[in-house]
């Protein structure tokens, strides 16, 4: 009997539980498990953090496209102002026409850019948060079950 000495634990109601697993070795694998989830969960907020990222900066390139061709337009109209004043309708007509069009793309430009920004903002890992939140739910429930046992 003395080389049989592993010992059976029991359920509250007394009948032996269906592991054998020592509270050292549950809590040891339970923090390797946990370690494990938020070494996981840390890479996906990142990756989600680094994505925004790309399309913040992607939006404020097109809002800088928008700016650029904005002054050039503006430019153009005022070109189209003083040529109007000087010479007879053909010059300045044409150049209104270049400042009009011009100032159009950038309307282009500044809606894409805005539509581009709005979708990296807020700047949070909201699958990242998401899946924490379902994690710490399913951590709960399992403890809970754990403990009506």
């Amino acid at each position: 009997m003395a080389s049989d000495v592993r010992t059976s634990t029991t359920t509250p109601a007394g009948s032996p539980s269906e592991h054998d697993d020592s509270t050292g070795d549950l809590v040891s694998r339970a923090t390797r498990q946990i370690s494990e989830l938020i070494r996981q969960e840390l890479s996906l907020a990142k990756a989600e953090l680094a994505d925004k990222g790309k399309e913040a900066g992607r939006g404020a390139g097109l809002f800088g496209g928008a700016g650029t061709v904005a002054f050039y337009g503006g430019a153009t109209l005022i070109g189209a102002a003083v040529a109007g004043l000087a010479v007879a309708l053909p010059v300045w007509a044409a150049a209104l026409i270049v400042g009009v069009v011009l100032l159009a793309i950038a309307g282009l430009l500044a809606a894409a850019g805005r539509s581009r920004l709005r979708r990296a903002t807020p700047p949070l890992p909201e699958q990242a948060t998401e899946s924490v939140k379902t994690d710490v739910h399913e951590i709960k429930d399992h403890l809970k079950e754990g403990h009506s046992r």
